[in-house]
């Protein structure tokens, strides 16, 4: 005795990220950035505040390869190191 079942065809409905979230580096193409972040976590205890031109430069790098959505610097908390920069090349 065979049963007809009734499946309904679900559609995938693609939807956007959610901000925050971003795909992983499957190919590698950050992940120089990553180990020199991971180095100075382990050198400093682990102190986030110690590395962030090291979490800034990786963040960069996702961004430019299109692995995480183009957000300011500013936006992502590194407004002091942004104007460290602008006030060191003023001084050159």
């Amino acid at each position: 005795m065979s049963t007809a079942m009734n499946f309904r065809t679900k559609s995938f409905q693609p939807r956007p990220l959610d901000k925050g979230s971003f795909p992983l580096d499957h190919f590698g193409e950050c992940k120089a950035f990553k180990e020199k972040f991971m180095k100075c976590l382990c050198d400093n205890n682990f102190e986030n505040t110690l590395c962030r031109n090291e979490s800034k430069e990786h963040l960069e790098c996702r961004m430019q390869r299109q692995l995480m959505a183009q957000e300011s610097l500013e936006k992502l908390g590194f407004k002091d190191l942004m104007e460290e920069k602008s006030e060191t090349k003023k001084n050159l």
